[in-house]
């Protein structure tokens, strides 16, 4: 069910006389899709080829650049399932996921190709750019499950709160939708290259780094989902949506 707003995270129960939730033009859906959608392919190409480390105690904590930025993704999707319902939030998944699937295939085909005579740049470009096809798989697979955790979860907390605690929603559909992607992730991409000890140590360290980047952006969610429900004017609670991840329909 989708009612006008009139309270910004606590809205009252009103009329959705005249509104008709498969035909609203919503005015900023298109940009949160875009920005979704870049987040989620640059975290992957820029992030994800450079390991970086943090000293704590001296000791230093290597950990992927990416998952400075990827948790931005969870961030949106929270705030489109939040604004928007899961129904088009399902259709951005649909879209990153294509994207994702496109940039796999692009990054193979262009690294494939035989460099040029005098162009000496072909090893830099195959460590950045050169995929191994089971991390490939791993993620992309991890991202699909992961990001439909976390949309389902937010929308039926959203409907179990009211409508109100909106932080007990970002945070507890991140605990678990990354919860899934990491259990997707590293097993599946590392399991039986790594020492079992070591991919559980890393699934879990990026979890909770993961978990923690949520909590420490969540007046950021606020200020943007205060932002975009006062200029949307509408709230969705998705109380007669079909929660099939294999649809695209609104």
């Amino acid at each position: 069910m989708q009612r006008p707003s009139r309270d910004l995270l606590n809205p009252a129960p009103l009329s959705s006389d005249g509104f008709d939730p498969a035909t609203h033009r919503f005015a900023y859906y298109d940009f949160v899709m875009a920005a979704f959608v870049t987040v989620l392919l640059l975290s992957n190409v820029i992030g994800a080829a450079k390991p970086t480390f943090i000293t704590i105690d001296g000791e230093q904590w290597v950990y992927g650049a990416g998952i400075l930025f990827f948790p931005l993704g969870y961030v949106i999707g929270d705030v489109l399932t939040e604004i928007y319902g899961y129904a088009r939030a399902r259709r951005v998944i649909w879209a990153g996921f294509a994207a994702l699937l496109f940039m796999a295939f692009m990054s193979y085909v262009v690294v494939t190709l035989p460099p040029a005579d005098g162009w000496d740049g072909q090893a830099a470009y195959e460590s950045v750019f050169g995929q191994v096809p089971r991390i490939v798989l791993a993620s992309i697979v991890a991202f699909w499950a992961g990001e439909f955790v976390n949309s389902y979860v937010m929308a039926r907390m959203k409907i179990w709160t009211r409508g109100r605690a909106l932080w007990s929603r970002t945070i507890g559909s991140t605990i678990v939708g990354q919860g899934v992607d990491s259990l997707i992730f590293y097993p599946l991409a590392f399991y039986g290259e790594w020492e079992t000890n070591q991919v559980i140590t890393v699934m879990i360290t990026n979890w909770l780094l993961k978990v923690s980047w949520e909590v420490v952006l969540t007046p950021v969610t606020y200020l943007v989902v205060g932002w975009l429900k006062r200029r949307e004017g509408v709230e969705v609670f998705d109380t007669a949506t079909d929660f099939t991840p294999f649809s695209t329909k609104v």
